[in-house]
Parts: C-alpha cells; sequence; structure tokens
C-alpha cells in the first residue's frame, strides 16, 4: 500500500465527493499504476508466448 496524505471535500450532507493529493502523492500513485501494468503487460506476453507454436511445428 502507498502511503499518501489525502483530503476529503464533502458535500452538504457530509459525503464525501472528491479527493485532494499533494503532487508528490499524485506522482507515486502514477508511478506505481504504471508499474502494475508493465506487470500485468509482461504476464500477457509470457501467458501469450506459451500458446504459440515453434517454427519447426509450424513449417511441418
Amino acid at each position: 500500500m502507498i502511503p499518501v496524505k489525502e483530503k476529503y471535500i464533502v458535500d452538504n450532507k457530509g459525503k464525501p465527493t472528491s479527493v485532494i493529493l499533494t503532487k508528490k502523492d499524485y506522482d507515486k500513485i502514477i508511478e506505481y499504476i504504471e508499474e502494475l501494468e508493465d506487470i500485468a503487460a509482461y504476464d500477457r506476453a509470457k501467458r501469450d508466448l506459451k500458446a504459440s507454436a515453434s517454427w519447426k511445428s509450424v513449417k511441418r
């Protein structure tokens, strides 16, 4: 979990409607998301590689 210091904006009923983050915390979250996307792309590529056929079998 990424530690962030968030502030909430609430409506008239006290229900949170928005979040305010520091630029530093926002950048940490974006970096974390990009890292997760890279991991997911790697996992998909690795899975697809296992499903592919070798050149020898295609040639036959």
